[in-house]
């Protein structure tokens, strides 16, 4: 019994964990009524039983067991800590519960897993269940089968994981245990029940009387979809929103939701692939060309077992492919083309995508074998192409099909026109755009005429089909000139068919039809998709479509939306033009004569060919006044226009009469219906009259007129051929004129440009010169439209005359085009805005690139050529690929067919001859180019082989394989490459220079993307293997790339997919994630209404309507977002801004998703920061240059890349100055709108600028002039303060403009000068000046000169750096300067000073000659100004500029009232300008602060007191102040008047009043916040760690104790002290600064800190500590590593030796000594070794090993020997090396200890020998040492010389100078200033107080008040408690400082004591 008393007084807890039963048992009871107790789930009392869940499930004891099994599901339910148990507690279960006898024990172990999946944690537990599968007892896995069933049936398959499961189930079926079995078989069940007919392939192998149990089973089941009966936690409101539709009696909603679950398992999914490429017989390829047609029939016959296999691992089928096409395309037996037509069919069906790669080669072949009639054969091409078809798009295959269309076989057109059919039933309305389908339709179209019945049939088969498909509206355009009969014969077919998206298609077709479809792209919105060439997207308002345009314009590559959407595009109207287009049969002359007789007066009609012109003229006046009244309707314009046309037709002789009658031609066809028909009567006329003088512009007149009624794109090609045709060079020049003004007022859609050029050429090579000269002014106008690109077709023609059409093409340049102002509303009435997803655009290949003649190369690429490429010899090869470039280049543009090319490609990129692979990666980029957008057919069998270079281990392959992958990419678009599985294989490959180039180039191409194939989750696994990658570099891009996969997949798909990482791995990667999501961009813009579809070409960037005009651009901005709606409203009311507005970028500027609505300059979190550290880690090359060379520039780009928009950018880096001119343009508008984005890129837009100060051209210069003043405008409205690097990287160059000829600009640049000083310190600015007072340029040394001399009147004295005396006497120099300007500048600039400066000038100036002197007299005779008011003037200034700058410093915004505020601000602004200080001493200063502080009147009798009383007073103390700073290194200029402030608000932190303390943290606080301010910290931070370690050690002995404190207060306070030290300790530099002492006491404080009970029992007291814990692993982190390891060791010694000390106190002393252990492998090299080494000395010689041991715990032993071991390891026997500041080392055991270890380390045989000879050699190094002793004392004097390293300098010399007491050191000393040598002495005493003192101060928890007090008088010991030994605090204001944070704890008033020690 006393046992039992013994536990029952034990905590729950500790019951839980005792080794008696009856303990446990009472425990777990009691446990589980606690548990059933606690309401709260995030209650701290969960997390005490974390670690002890595990013991409840897996307790020994079988009774004991069941009760903490029944715990464990109540925690579980419950805590909110659960989740973390999962891994080992369902482990536990399965392993130690499922094999319990008990069933109850079973039950609650089920329970508990299902419970873990219900709390979101159902893969873990999935996982382990599967575990238990593999174990051996047969009653787990039963359990663990039932546990899955069960979760399956309430969960339901989309929480619980079928695949895995499925994998397992043939091997559970093969079980030797029956109850196993029959598990299996209610699993399947189960899961049957889910996804149905999908299990069945993979059950197909089992035991068939098993598979037909399980049918049996499976026909039972009902069909109704399933359902789930639980939820997740997450789900729990659908729950109960599926009880309350039950109790309503309809679960209809519910049942719908769940059945869509059903299709989404798809069964391949579930199979396992097969790799049957290496099971093809060995002489498959030897027999598969064999004569004999059986051994043929052999090979085939192998490879169609293989290929049954309903899944195929993904492998290189490229020569199986090859061979099977052979057989299908050449082999004359019939039976063995159907053989390989089937296994073709089962490769496509088992690779699905991954066949997509070979379609192209093989799709043609099987095309074309159509010709066999035999059934067999038909029918096993037909399911190989449609098998074929399902691995690939229409898009893909379309030229191929298309190419077959024309062929002359009947079976072959009618079989293709039946697989298109097939192929448009597997297509939706978005997968077959306008630009794919009006290509087939025109095929079809000549296949409904066909004379054989069933081509016909099949076309209407296959156009019926389309119209089920995409709607009526889409494709009725195409069929215009179908008659009735046959348009209702493919209605009839469309009613028949039964499409394979079942009705979803139509309803989307119907959808379109009915109401407009504001911004949808086509093909299924992949945007980058680029052969659709459909590119400009959506068209605003009512645009006019011309007609169905033969081969219209170019729009596609976003030209301007001219003259009504792209092209003929805004397919807006198409109806109501093409159905409205007038056709008119040509009627007879009779007719004619009859109709006009009905409408024109008699007389007029006998008069028309009277021979009197007289008559004549008063018949055509009568025939205009009849037609002016004549109605529409009733008009018959042909028979009138036959009339005009009569004798004499247009051979009048009269000019009066012919202008009359031409004017009638333009009144018909304005008024009435004019058809082509009648247009073709009067056209020859008029193109004949064109030339004529007085008849011209008549004639021009109806032209336009005739172009209006029947579409310019016709009436232009029918008048360019008539002028063409007739030998009249003028009316030849004319036609070109008015075509040229015709466009401007039509627009350019649907023009015929190869025509035009075929013309335009004949014109260019006319002998009149006024013909050329038309052809070039038309050549320009189609620029405008067209783009750079429209040069491609002139470039063979002669330099003259190509230099005059580039002459042309540069006065085009920038110019917009203009606003169609004719062929607008003609017919848009009855349109709607069916189209304007832009498809149509493509009417006639608007892209200029698709109109180039395209070569076929395929005949030249020929088996020798290929088995060139692949030879032995690599200098064959060589020739082979020499070849094929010179075929490329000859040919230039190229068709789609390259024959086996891109199979010896292939082989040829991994080549063993890199320079090889280097020239195929060339020629593939030739390759791009000359093919264009049609290369995406080659993405996958050559695209993807040169992501695979990206790995090769040379720099400059890779270099080549990138931009070759580029250049792929800017033709097809980046959905290519996205799509299946191959881009994530590569990143599969564990190859760190291809995750990191692959990374890289997608972190490029997807934030531009709009929307990605999904197929971009497969590339997720291996993305997050890269970000735990051993590589440096590809875990930075991995982690660069994150956000935008997350831009596009989103958070939740991302954290989804760490489901399957080891569990550390997670955590990091979410921790990633978190990160990411927070940096992840928005995703583009869709383009606005009008802007194309993005797409990659050729065209060069440079055409990009960038002018666009500037409300319209802004409103971009401003709304990205725009309404569609509003957008349409413009419609043809705002024609100007419409047709502007909506330019649509060029194709290439629009690289994959760009448009120009988006905004122009990015923010990137951090971006400009990590830009200056790069700079200063040298990184990137500094901005420094004499005239910038290329390297600079490519640098800018690339920085700008990531936060600059792409088509900004090609304008900003474009060769031509007009572009930098637009871009400067852009720039302007969006300065106001982007105000952030501008701010984060301003160090790129300054470093941009000032490559435009080197452009010759001025409109450049004063463009950027003029920004630059609104710039700087802006900054300083914003109150931003520019960084030393932008004002580094930018004023130099800046300065060199203001020596510029032109006045102009030199006032320009003077004025911006002026406004910098609002955003830059006129002070800092002042050095630059000087700088360009050294110029060569005489005009520049003035402006400079001047430009000082404003400086000095506006700021005073103080802005002359680095000392006025210095600058004057430079600035006086240039009195005897030989130009004059120059000296009378200089001149006035001393004068200047001398006014507000008085005499004292001539002493600053130094020595003059007489000749410069008596000029500067002079002058100042003449000036006849007095030294009066301009001092107070520069005081009156200064606090009004201090303000402007300290309020951008953002310093706490606090209200004027605030004095401390307007304190801080005023530091800050000295801190950043120093002229703003007086020119007193600081001590000085600061008292004369703090009397404003305390009084503010004082502020308006100040200038008094300086201009009067304090120069006088203070001149003697000046004078010792610059001797001091010259010598020392450790006063700093910049610094020395806000030092004085800091160490002010460093006193207030110790404060004994909560607020003032507060207050004090939250200023030091910003500053350390702002990178630019944090360094005037630098040197204060021992002094301000002290000021916090005495508050905290205020707070814990006084402000914890007082009850009337708020403990709210305290909190705050703590939270104030940590967060400063976090910001602190993040600033690695100021952190290293801080001294070993201070470190010591400061670790003190927090480790307390963190022990203190009272704080834990506050509500935020857990929130504190949390952080404290933070702040501590900073502090170990960041400090000097020396430093904090030593201050460790020396706090650890104190707190063994103290009584009072807390064990647990020492043990966190410990764990932060093992961290800093486990950081050693990285720091050593850091760390002084020598010193720690004396640390560990001193500390053993304190605890010699025989006292540790006495020690309760082991540990303290422990972590010492671990020190020494890991330094023992890291340093081998060098570490014996490092004892030097060891006097006595046989105090301690430490080198015995060493060298034991060594001994260990090394091996037995030499280890004696090895020692004796190591010491040996530490005493010849002693030896030798003393013998370099010269060199070695000048190593020291150099590091005291050095601000960073003064204290480590002294105290080695302290060391050596114990070390070698007989050294003189004198020497040293003789050759410097008495400064220093003061400096030293003082420092070497301070040390060796330091040193002496540490034995004496007995250990305690810190120094008490009292001593603080006692330290006073004593200076030495005030430095040793400071810890300030770095020498920067070396005056008096050392003690003063001190004393004031005692007066400060005392509670005394400050200021005064201040003033009296002043």
């Amino acid at each position: 019994m006393g046992d039992d008393s013994e536990w029952m007084k034990l905590p729950v807890d500790q019951k839980c964990e005792h080794k008696l039963w009856k303990a446990r048992l009472s425990g777990y009871e009691e446990a589980l009524k606690i548990f059933q107790k606690i309401k709260d789930e995030k209650s701290p009392e969960w997390s005490k039983y974390l670690g002890l869940i595990k013991k409840f499930v897996t307790d020994s004891n079988a009774v004991v067991q069941l009760k903490g099994l029944e715990a464990a599901l109540v925690y579980v339910e419950n805590a909110h800590v659960a989740g973390k148990t999962t891994g080992e507690v369902v482990s536990g279960v399965v392993s130690k519960v499922f094999n319990q006898p008990k069933a109850k024990a079973k039950e609650l172990g089920i329970e508990i897993c299902l419970m873990y999946i219900e709390i979101e944690k159902g893969e873990a537990v999935q996982e382990e269940l599967l575990k238990g599968l593999d174990n051996k007892n047969p009653k787990i896995i039963v359990a663990c089968i039932e546990t899955l069933r069960k979760a399956l049936s309430e969960f339901g398959s989309k929480i619980i994981l079928l695949k895995p499961i499925i994998k397992v189930l043939p091997k559970l079926f093969e079980s030797r245990e029956k109850a196993v079995r029959d598990e299996a078989k209610l699993i399947a069940v189960e899961i049957y029940r889910w996804i149905r007919d999908a299990l069945r392939p993979p059950l197909q192998n089992i035991n068939s009387v098993q598979l037909k149990e399980l049918e049996e089973e499976w026909v039972k089941l009902p069909t109704g979809a399933p359902k789930p009966s639980r939820f997740l936690r997450s789900q729990q409101e659908l729950e109960a929103k599926l009880e309350q539709q039950q109790s309503a009696g309809g679960d209809a909603e519910g049942g719908g939701d769940d059945g869509d679950e059903v299709p989404q398992i798809d069964a391949y999914e579930l199979l396992e692939a097969v790799e049957i490429l290496s099971k093809l017989p060995k002489d498959f390829y030897d027999k598969i060309e064999a004569k004999k047609w059986q051994e043929r029939k052999e090979a085939l016959e192998a490879v169609e077992v293989l290929v049954k296999n309903p899944k195929l691992e993904a492998g290189d089928y490229v020569d199986l492919v090859k061979a099977l096409k052979k057989v299908v395309g050449k082999d004359t037996n019939v039976m063995l083309v159907a053989l390989a037509a089937k296994c073709l069919t089962g490769l496509a069906v088992g690779l699905r995508k991954k066949f997509g790669q070979y379609a192209g080669h093989v799709v043609p072949t099987i095309l074309e074998k159509f010709k066999e009639k035999k059934p067999q054969v038909v029918q096993a091409l037909q399911e190989a192409i449609d098998a074929i078809f399902l691995t690939t798009t229409l898009q893909n295959i379309s030229e191929d099909v298309l190419a077959v269309m024309d062929n002359k076989n009947p079976t072959i057109k009618q079989q293709t026109s039946l697989f298109i059919a097939r192929s448009f039933r597997h297509c939706t309305a978005s997968t077959l755009p306008k630009s794919l389908l009006k290509p087939f339709c025109a095929a079809l179209l000549k296949h409904i005429n066909d004379s054989a019945p069933e081509v016909r049939d099949a076309a209407f088969e296959a156009l019926g089909t389309a119209l089920k498909v995409v709607g009526e509206k889409a494709v009725n355009p195409f069929l215009n000139d179908v008659d009735k009969l046959k348009l209702d014969k493919i209605k009839e077919c469309s009613e028949k068919v039964e499409l394979i998206h079942g009705k979803k298609a139509v309803l989307a077709a119907d959808k379109k039809e009915s109401k407009p479809v504001p911004g949808r792209t086509a093909a299924s919105g992949a945007a980058g998709d680029k052969d659709t060439k459909d590119i400009s997207a959506p068209k605003p308002g009512p645009l006019k479509k011309a007609p169905a345009s033969k081969a219209g314009g170019p729009p596609k590559k976003g030209k301007p939306a001219a003259p009504g959407g792209t092209g003929s595009a805004g397919t807006k109207n198409k109806k109501g033009l093409e159905t409205k287009e007038i056709v008119e049969p040509e009627l007879s002359i009779e007719v004619c004569e009859e109709k006009a007789s009905a409408v024109l007066p008699a007389t007029c009609i006998q008069l028309l060919d009277s021979s009197n012109w007289k008559e004549r003229l008063a018949c055509m006046e009568e025939f205009q006044k009849a037609v002016e009244l004549m109605d529409r309707t009733e008009m018959p314009c042909q028979a009138l226009v036959r009339m005009l046309a009569k004798k004499p037709g247009w051979k009048e002789t009269n000019f009066q009469v012919m202008q009359m009658k031409l004017h009638i031609v333009a009144l018909i066809a304005q008024k009435g219906n004019f058809s082509k028909t009648s247009a073709q009567i009067v056209l020859d006329g008029l193109v004949d009259k064109i030339g004529d003088v007085k008849c011209g512009n008549n004639a021009k007149e109806a032209m336009t007129a005739i172009a209006e009624a029947c579409m310019l794109p016709w009436t232009a090609e029918q008048v360019m051929s008539m002028a063409f045709s007739q030998k009249n060079p003028k009316n030849q020049s004319e036609t070109l004129n008015w075509l040229s003004n015709a466009i401007k007022e039509f627009g350019f859609s649907g023009l015929n440009v190869k025509a035009f050029i075929s013309n335009v050429k004949t014109a260019l090579a006319a002998t009149n010169p006024a013909v050329r000269t038309s052809a070039i002014t038309l050549l320009g106008v189609m620029y405008l439209y067209v783009g750079p690109s429209l040069r491609m077709f002139f470039e063979d023609e002669k330099p003259a005359l190509l230099s005059q059409i580039d002459a042309e093409f540069e006065k085009m340049q920038g110019q917009s085009p203009p606003a169609p102002t004719r062929g607008i509303s003609k017919h848009s009435t009855s349109g709607t805005d069916e189209g304007e997803d832009g498809d149509e655009p493509d009417d006639g290949g608007n892209d200029v690139v698709d109109l180039l003649p395209r070569t076929e190369i395929s005949d030249k690429i020929t088996s020798e050529l290929v088995s060139k490429i692949g030879d032995k010899n690599w200098k064959i090869r060589k020739e082979g690929l020499d070849e094929v470039a010179g075929i490329i280049n000859e040919a230039k543009f190229i068709q789609p067919n390259i024959g086996e090319l891109p199979t010896a490609l292939k082989g040829r990129l991994n080549d063993s001859n890199k320079i090889l692979v280097q020239q195929t990666l060339n020629i593939l980029q030739q390759l791009a180019v000359a093919m264009g957008p049609n290369i995406k057919q080659h993405v996958k069998n050559l695209g993807i082989p040169i992501i695979t270079v990206l790995g090769d281990s040379k720099n400059n392959v890779r270099a080549a394989a990138l931009a070759t992958v580029n250049a792929w990419a800017e033709q097809t678009g980046m959905k290519e490459w996205l799509e299946g599985e191959d881009l994530s294989e590569e990143l599969k490959k564990e190859n760190p220079f291809l995750r990191q180039e692959l990374l890289g180039w997608l972190a490029e191409k997807l934030p531009t993307l709009r929307s990605t194939p999904t197929d971009l989750i497969l590339c997720v696994p291996h993305l997050y293997s890269c970000l735990e990658d051993r590589n440096g570099d590809v875990r930075k891009k991995a982690q660069d790339a994150l956000p935008f996969f997350m831009m596009h997949l989103g958070y939740e798909k991302m954290a989804k997919a760490t489901g399957k990482l080891k569990p550390t791995s997670k955590d990091q990667v979410l921790a990633m994630l978190e990160k990411a999501k927070a940096n992840m961009p928005a995703k583009p813009a869709a383009p606005a209404k009008g802007t194309s579809k993005p797409m990659g070409g050729s065209a060069p960037a440079k055409f990009q309507p960038a002018s666009a005009p500037v409300e319209d651009s802004l409103s971009n901005t401003v709304e990205p977002k725009q309404d569609p709606k509003k957008a349409k409203a413009l419609g043809v009311s705002s024609k100007a801004k419409s047709a502007q507005g909506k330019k649509v970028p060029s194709k290439t500027s629009l690289k994959e998703d760009e448009d120009k609505s988006g905004p122009i300059f990015i923010v990137v979190p951090n971006g400009k920061e990590q830009r200056m550290k790069d700079e200063k880690g040298l990184k990137v090359l500094k901005w420094n240059f004499t005239t910038p060379r290329d390297e600079y520039i490519e640098q800018l780009k690339t920085q700008m890349s990531s936060c600059v928009a792409k088509w900004l950018q090609d304008e900003m880096f474009h060769s031509d100055f007009q572009h930098h001119n637009k871009a400067l343009a852009v720039m302007v508008d969006h300065l106001e709108s982007e105000k952030e984005g501008v701010i984060g890129c301003l160090d790129l837009i300054l470093k941009w600028l000032t490559l435009r100060f080197f452009d010759t051209n001025t409109s450049v210069l004063m463009k950027t002039l003029e920004y630059l003043k609104l710039l700087f405008t802006l900054l300083s409205e914003e109150e931003y303060h520019l960084t030393e690097n932008e004002a580094s990287s930018f004023i130099p160059y800046l300065i060199l403009k203001v020596g510029e000829p032109k006045d102009v600009i030199r006032k320009d640049v003077r004025a911006i000068l002026n406004r910098m000083c609002l955003i830059y310190p006129a002070s800092k600015l002042f050095p630059f000046i000087m700088e360009g007072t050294k110029s060569k340029n005489s005009k520049q040394r003035a402006e400079c000169l001047e430009e000082l001399g404003c400086l000095v009147e506006s700021y005073g004295m103080n802005v002359c750096q680095p000392t006025p005396g210095k600058a004057l006497k430079e600035i006086a120099i240039h009195i005897g300067d030989r130009d004059n300007a120059v000296r009378n500048a200089a001149l006035n600039t001393i004068v200047t000073v001398y006014n507000v400066h008085g005499d004292q000038v001539f002493k600053l100036i130094g020595t003059l000659s007489e000749k410069d002197m008596s000029m500067l007299e002079e002058r100042i005779k003449r000036s006849a100004k007095r030294p009066s008011a301009a001092p107070i003037k520069q005081l009156e200034e200064k606090p009004q500029r201090s303000q402007n700058i300290s309020s951008n410093a953002n310093v706490l915004r606090r209200g004027p009232t605030e004095d401390m505020s307007s304190k801080l601000n005023q530091a800050r602004s000295m801190s950043g300008h120093p002229e703003a200080a007086q020119m007193v001493r600081r001590e000085f200063q600061l008292d004369l602060d703090e009397i404003e502080n305390d009084n503010g009147t004082v502020r308006c009798e100040m200038p008094e007191l300086v201009q009067h009383k304090l120069d006088d007073i203070f001149e003697p103390v000046l004078i010792p102040e610059p001797k001091i700073r010259a010598v020392s290194p450790h006063f700093d200029d910049m610094h020395s008047n806000t030092a004085s402030t800091i160490n002010f608000i460093i006193s207030q932190v110790a404060s004994g009043d909560i607020n003032t303390s507060i207050q004090a943290l939250t200023q030091i606080d910003e500053v350390l916040r702002q990178e630019d301010k944090a360094e005037a910290m630098s040197g204060h931070i021992d002094q301000f760690l002290i000021a916090t370690f005495m508050q905290l050690r205020l707070i814990y002995n006084t402000h914890m104790a007082d009850e009337k404190l708020e403990k709210d207060e305290i909190i705050k306070l703590y939270s104030c002290i940590i967060g400063n030290m976090i910001s602190l300790f993040q600033i690695e530099s100021l952190a290293r600064e801080a001294s070993t002492g201070v470190l010591k006491d400061l670790m003190h404080g927090l480790i307390t800190l963190m022990l203190d009970s009272r704080i834990e029992d506050l509500e935020e007291g857990q929130q504190v500590i949390r952080s404290v814990n933070l702040l501590v692993v900073k502090v170990l982190e960041k400090s000097d590593q020396t430093n904090i390891l030593s201050a460790l060791l020396v706090l650890l010694q104190d707190s063994l030796l103290a009584t009072a000390s807390s064990p647990k106190f020492s043990e966190l002393v410990m764990k932060c000594l093992w961290r800093m252990v486990r950081l050693l492998p990285e720091t050593i090299n850091s760390i002084n070794l020598d010193r720690i080494l004396l640390d560990i000395h001193v500390f053993m010689k304190v605890f010699p090993k025989e006292k540790l041991k006495q020690c309760k715990s082991e540990f303290p032993i422990r972590t010492l020997k671990t020190l020494l071991h890991t330094l023992c390891k890291l340093k081998g026997p060098k570490i014996l090396d490092h004892l030097t500041m060891i006097d006595n080392k046989n105090e301690s055991e430490l080198e015995a200890h060493l060298c034991r270890m060594m001994k260990h380390s090394m091996d037995q045989t030499g280890s004696k020998s090895d020692k004796e000879t190591e010491k040996g050699a530490s005493r010849i190094d002693e030896k030798s040492s003393k013998a370099k002793v010269n060199d070695f004392l000048a190593e020291i004097f150099k590091k005291i010389g050095s601000k960073e390293n003064t204290k480590e300098g002294l105290a080695e010399l302290y060391e050596y100078k114990k070390k070698y007491s007989d050294a003189d050191i004198e020497p040293f000393l003789k050759n410097s200033s008495q400064f220093f040598q003061s400096y030293v002495e003082r420092g070497l005493r301070v040390i060796e107080m330091e040193r002496e003192g540490k034995s004496r101060i007995p250990p305690s928890t810190g120094i008490s008040p009292q001593m603080e007090v006692t330290c006073v008088p004593a200076p030495t010991s005030t430095m040793s408690s400071i810890g300030n030994t770095n020498g920067e605090e070396v005056g008096p204001s050392v003690y003063l400082e001190r004393l004031k944070i005692l007066r400060q704890r005392c509670g005394l008033d400050n200021t005064k004591s201040c003033l009296l020690t002043c």
